[in-house]
């Protein structure tokens, strides 16, 4: 049995979790999450608590842990959030908030431009920052990779854009003469 789908899921107060067939929907106090989950894999929601139950066969073993921390994520998005931190590293890129577009300038000739989609936030404290927010841990995710796949950090001088905290392996540059 899956060490992480057997274990129960708390559901806050504050939080409805419904299912329909196999679609599990999860109201709070920031919104509400629909996702389509495997339908062999079990969802029994009792008092306070979800739990996840899957047949006895080797197919489903990885669809368990899955469903299990996809239904976890759903809940503690419709009640924290999740956000995810962007550093721009480089001379004269930086970022700026024109509407609710965002608008890059990272070396090429034009600005690069994103629209988020709806239930995401961008926020930019500073020039060199960008905070995405949402209760989707997936879209908020994907935006991110997005816009650091405009400029992924190179190994020499490290400019681009990297996740906050995030570590980029320098290699030494051409030997002088």
């Amino acid at each position: 049995m899956s060490r992480i789908g057997k274990l129960p899921i708390e559901i806050p107060p504050g939080v409805e979790v419904t299912q329909a067939g196999a679609e599990v929907t999860v109201k709070g106090p920031k919104g509400t999450l629909c996702k389509v989950l495997p339908g062999e894999i079990k969802i029994q929601i009792e008092e306070n608590q979800v739990v996840v139950t899957r047949p006895e066969d080797k197919r489903y073993k990885s669809l368990h842990g899955l469903t299990r921390t996809l239904v976890a994520n759903m809940i503690e998005g419709v009640t924290k959030g999740f956000q995810k931190n962007l550093e721009i590293v480089g001379v004269g890129y930086r970022a700026a908030l024109q509407g609710n577009k965002l608008v890059l300038q990272l070396g090429y000739s034009h600005p690069v431009e994103f629209i988020p989609p709806p239930g995401i936030e961008i926020e930019v404290p500073s020039a060199t920052k960008i905070s995405i927010k949402g209760i989707d841990k997936e879209q908020v995710g994907a935006l991110a990779a997005s816009i650091r796949a405009q400029k992924v950090p190179e190994p020499y001088k490290g400019k681009g854009v990297r996740y906050e905290g995030e570590y980029v392996r320098r290699k030494v540059g051409k030997a002088g003469a």
